[in-house]
Order: structure tokens, then C-alpha cells, then sequence
């Protein structure tokens, strides 16, 4: 099995949790797992790095979503 077969299923099995509980944190990891199938689909380094970016931004998003934030009291 290939890594995008890989990352077409998570991205399938991410949409159907999404779904199921509506958790809009889920949003940022669909998108990571799409665009790594989509990378991974690409024949050449080049057609793939924006993917690869893209990739690494969702990700980026996650951990701002999942970090937990100190509630400020005044």
C-alpha cells in the first residue's frame, strides 16, 4: 500500500469522525491528511512541495488549536 493510499484513508476516516461528532477541531487534521495525499500523489519533488507546505501549516494549526490556553482572570 502505497503513503497516498495511506493518507487517503486517514483523510476519509478524519471525515467521517468529523461527521459524526462535528468537532470543528478535527478541521485543521483533514486538511493535513489531504494534502499529504495529495503530495504524495505528485510524481516530482517540485508539483509536491506546496502540498508539503500546505501540509505544514495544518499542522501548525492543530497544535495552536489543541495547546491549552491559560484563562487570564482580571
Amino acid at each position: 500500500m502505497s503513503l497516498t493510499g495511506f493518507f487517503v484513508a486517514a483523510t476519509v476516516v478524519a471525515l467521517l469522525q468529523f461527521v459524526r461528532v462535528r468537532e470543528k477541531r478535527l478541521l485543521p487534521l483533514l486538511v493535513l491528511f489531504a494534502c499529504l495525499a495529495v503530495a504524495h500523489s505528485r510524481s516530482d519533488w517540485f508539483s509536491a512541495r506546496p502540498w508539503h507546505i500546505a501540509a505544514g501549516v495544518a499542522g501548525l494549526a492543530l497544535l495552536v488549536i489543541l495547546t491549552p490556553h491559560q484563562h487570564t482572570s482580571r
